[in-house]
């Protein structure tokens, strides 16, 4: 009795093994050549505009395209104390990263950023418009992807994909002399002279952001 409990033992024993092994995520797949088509979330839903993103991932490897549109820049510090608007008419740029698991990569990121500021609550006009420049950001992003229906029998849901993102773009120069710009304060009357802002978090390089889309071509 003792030997056929051990016999039954090991026979559940490889039986699960191989039936875990079977299921489980192939490397050929995880890591397979494959496009994600992603939207971001916070673009639409608190800043005004659009984002698309782009992404080719290699074994090893991850490149991206960004393309963010009609933005609406909370303002902070300065730019709030002066009653200022920002709107970004274009944020655009590529990344390469290394991908340290499936579903995470760290990317190289330089960016451009097309920048209107606008005197607050004045109509985005080129007559109302203060200022116009350009930046250019060099950065970093931490990406974290999720596929909730990776498992799924039905290849349809099997591409529905999230991309978690913290990035920090920090600015390495513009299209202004000294990077700052002066405009007269119509409430004052005085000569104001401000730094061009960053692209982040309460005018800081800081990015968070969720984005959703489709991945084609594996898991």
């Amino acid at each position: 009795m003792r030997t056929q409990l051990i016999v039954f033992a090991i026979w559940v024993g490889t039986f699960t093994t191989s039936a875990v092994a079977q299921n489980a995520p192939r490397p050929s797949l995880l890591y397979s050549n494959r496009f994600s088509l992603l939207f971001g979330l916070q673009q639409p839903l608190v800043l005004g505009g659009g984002n698309v993103e782009i992404n080719y991932f290699t074994k090893r490897m991850s490149f991206d395209y960004s393309h963010g549109f009609s933005l609406d820049i909370p303002v902070a510090g300065a730019f709030k104390d002066n009653r200022l608007a920002l709107h970004l008419p274009y944020t655009t740029g590529f990344g390469i990263g290394y991908r340290f698991t499936s579903f995470f990569d760290v990317r190289f990121e330089p960016k451009l950023h097309s920048w209107e500021v606008y005197a607050d609550n004045a109509e985005q006009s080129l007559a109302n418009r203060i200022a116009s420049f350009r930046t250019v950001t060099l950065g970093i992003g931490a990406y974290y992807r999720y596929m909730p229906f990776k498992n799924s029998t039905s290849p349809v849901l099997q591409g529905i994909t999230t991309s978690s993102s913290l990035r920090w773009w920090q600015n390495v120069s513009s299209s202004q002399a000294n990077d700052t710009f002066s405009y007269t304060n119509k409430a004052t009357g005085k000569t104001e002279q401000l730094a061009v802002p960053n692209i982040g978090i309460a005018n800081t390089p800081l990015i968070v952001n969720i984005a959703v889309g489709y991945t084609f071509g594996g898991k």
